[in-house]
């Protein structure tokens, strides 16, 4: 396996490995602040950035490759409203794709088009990820400030987390 592509996959790694702890900091945050709905969609996606590591981890095993894990940063724990830890995740999910697009670019460089095949699933995932913390970000807008309006918006990420978990059992 190309070095520098190797070394762009292990990177990718640890990101998906912090953004899990990320994600799974985040839905402790809504458990603790009484947001069971949120609490579980963002549980999900941490397991869900989990097999994107363990994807890539097996990528380049299956390749003759040398996966190496590094050390995490500390996620963030604490956050003042329900709105900005959606907006978090969007902005992570924006850094995601641009070290995807990253990874992807090493790959042309070094005319790695096994690796950058491999790398379109990221890609699109990576549309959907966005598209995903978009829309989630327009219900806590459409649900405002209020107690009733948050109420309902966390059973919306309850209904979304029971779907999720519903289609990776599927996949």
């Amino acid at each position: 396996m190309n070095t520098k592509v190797e070394a762009s996959l292990n990177k990718q790694i640890n990101a998906e490995e912090h953004a899990s702890r990320l994600y799974f900091a985040m839905g402790a945050w809504c458990d603790r602040n009484g947001f069971a709905g949120s609490a579980k969609y963002l549980y999900a996606h941490a397991e869900e950035e989990r097999m994107h590591m363990i994807k890539l981890v097996n990528y380049i095993n299956e390749r003759g490759g040398t996966v190496v894990i590094d050390a995490l940063p500390k996620p963030q724990n604490d956050w003042s409203e329900i709105l900005n830890v959606f907006k978090d995740v969007l902005a992570h999910e924006q850094k995601i794709t641009e070290m995807i697009n990253a990874m992807f670019e090493v790959c042309m460089q070094e005319k790695d088009y096994l690796t950058s095949n491999f790398l379109q699933w990221y890609i699109q995932e990576q549309v959907e990820e966005e598209s995903g913390a978009r829309t989630i970000l327009d219900k806590l807008t459409l649900a405002g400030n209020t107690q009733g309006g948050l109420f309902h918006f966390d059973k919306e990420m309850m209904t979304m987390a029971a779907a999720s978990a519903a289609n990776q059992s599927v996949q």
